[in-house]
C-alpha cells in the first residue's frame, strides 16, 4: 500500500511539473516574429509595397486599397490604426512646413524631421485634441511618391511610426 501511495504521489508531482517548461514554451512562442502582412502595389502601377505589420496589432482581418481618382491618390486602410494615402508628385517638405507656420487655426509642432519626412503634431488652441501627422517622400528612379496619413484619421505616435515605416520600394525590373 505504501508503494502504491508513493507511486501516486510521484505521478502527481511529475504530471503537475514546476511550470518552468510551460513558461519556456510560452516565451519561445512569444519571441517568434509575427507574420508580416504585405500589400504589393504593382498592380496599381506603383513600385511599392506596404508592410502593415501583424494583424493582431491592427486588430483587423482585411485591408482596403482604393484608387481615388478625384485626388489622384491610392489609399490603403486597415482598421482605425492604419490609413495612408500615396500620390505621385514631386513633394515639397519646405512648402509643407511653411503652410504649417501660416496656419492660423492650429498650432503645429514638428516632432521629427529628416530630408525625406516630417512628423508633426497639430492642435487647436482651445481644445485638448491632438493630431499626429506625417509626410514622407519616397523616390523610386525618376519618380517620387508622397506618403501621408489619411487626413480624416486620428492616430497616436505609435500608429504614425508604423505608417511612416510601412511603405517600401520594390525592385524595379
Amino acid at each position: 500500500m505504501k508503494y502504491v501511495t508513493a507511486m501516486l504521489a510521484l505521478t502527481f508531482l511529475v504530471s503537475c511539473g514546476d511550470g518552468k517548461r510551460e513558461a519556456a514554451e510560452a516565451a519561445s512562442t512569444a519571441s517568434e516574429p509575427a507574420a508580416t502582412w504585405l500589400i504589393d502595389l504593382r498592380e496599381h502601377d506603383l513600385p511599392l509595397e506596404v508592410d502593415l505589420g501583424d494583424r493582431a496589432t491592427l486588430r483587423v482581418d482585411s485591408a482596403s486599397v482604393v484608387w481615388n481618382e478625384e485626388f489622384g491618390e491610392l489609399r490603403v486602410n486597415a482598421g482605425e490604426h492604419f490609413a495612408i494615402s500615396i500620390s505621385e508628385e514631386p513633394g515639397d517638405i519646405a512648402r509643407l512646413k511653411a503652410d504649417l507656420e501660416r496656419d492660423m487655426l492650429r498650432k503645429h509642432t514638428v516632432l521629427e524631421e529628416t530630408p525625406e519626412k516630417v512628423v508633426y503634431r497639430s492642435q487647436f488652441p482651445d481644445e485638448d485634441i491632438v493630431f499626429i501627422h506625417f509626410y514622407r517622400l519616397v523616390p523610386v528612379g525618376d519618380r517620387t511618391f508622397v506618403v501621408r496619413d489619411a487626413a480624416e484619421g486620428r492616430f497616436n505616435e505609435a500608429d504614425v511610426q508604423r505608417m511612416v515605416a510601412a511603405v517600401r520600394v520594390l525592385e524595379v525590373s
